[in-house]
């Protein structure tokens, strides 16, 4: 078995455990390439020349893009993955600006907090990708403070 299919397991089964059973053929489908690091860990994983996820250094886990998100939406039911905002917030978030727990409408209640999840808008469009910083009930509950740091928005060049 060569290194490259060896980094293709390790990352599907990353994507299995951190997104859910199946992600990580539909996000890592076959044909991907693997941007390594000096010490030949996978550090990001590119498919067809775009940027789909990174590997976190310090915990391994992946960080999305907005190539990655589009892929891992396509593949699964809404509300998976997601955290949905409302339409006062998309101009701000969509430029990667932090989503607040006031703008949020829904979020997929299987998320913990730590998790990578899409933002989205009511009509289910990708906004950006970030890092939710609450628990569901507590992005639901709370009027104020952060709910996801947004690490990429697609308004952002």
């Amino acid at each position: 078995m060569s290194n490259a299919d060896k980094n293709l397991i390790r990352v599907r089964t990353m994507a299995d455990i951190q997104f859910g059973k199946g992600c990580g053929e539909i996000l890592f489908p076959d044909g991907v390439t693997f941007l390594l690091s000096r010490t030949k860990r996978v550090r990001q994983v590119q498919f067809n020349g775009k940027h789909m996820a990174t590997v976190r250094a310090r915990d391994g886990m992946l960080t999305l893009s907005i190539d990655g998100a589009a892929a891992l939406h396509q593949g699964l039911e809404k509300p998976a993955s997601r955290v949905i905002i409302c339409e006062d917030a998309v101009p701000f978030v969509s430029k990667g600006k932090t989503a607040f727990a006031k703008h949020v409408l829904a979020v997929d209640p299987d998320l913990r907090a730590g998790d990578e999840v899409i933002i989205v808008d009511e009509k289910d469009e990708i906004l950006a990708t970030g890092q939710l910083l609450l628990s569901p009930a507590e992005a639901l509950r709370m009027d104020r403070g952060p709910a996801v740091d947004v690490r990429r928005g697609i308004a952002q060049s």
